[in-house]
């Protein structure tokens, strides 16, 4: 046991390293930039700075956030319903809970992702901001 954990420790300290190996940004005026003094001005619009705290962005990175913990709820109520399903064993009611667990997993993604959608035309064609569950603007 304690060699796992010497040899683990003794792994961990070979990559401590490359984590203080990264390239900083140069702050002089070099003829030959690097890729890393390309990306300075990246986050600029054509109209100046982007703003990272814009309504239209906070309420997509939410809308996102919800979108990822239904689908995960969605895919863990499969996994359960389709387990429950083949280890029923010859049971007819609990194949019965587990088909209509499924079932009601399916219709609520098909509201959610029905909500999704409307909420997208509504920002696009409404607002005009466009659909933000990717976060951009």
């Amino acid at each position: 046991m304690k060699k796992k954990i010497f040899a683990t420790l003794f792994l961990l300290s070979l990559a401590l390293p490359s984590l203080s190996l990264a390239q900083t940004a140069s702050t002089t005026n070099n003829p030959n930039p690097g890729p890393l003094d390309r990306l300075k001005n990246v986050a600029e619009g054509p109209y100046g700075a982007v703003d990272e705290t814009s309504v239209a962005t906070i309420v997509g990175t939410i809308a996102r956030v919800i979108m990822s913990l239904l689908g995960i709820v969605f895919v863990i109520l499969i996994i359960v319903s389709g387990y429950q399903w083949m280890t029923a064993g010859g049971n007819e009611e609990d194949a019965k809970k587990a088909k209509q667990r499924m079932t009601n997993a399916v219709i609520g993604l098909v509201i959610v992702l029905s909500a999704w959608a409307i909420w997208s035309f509504a920002n696009t064609f409404l607002i005009g901001s466009g659909p933000t569950l990717t976060g951009a603007v």
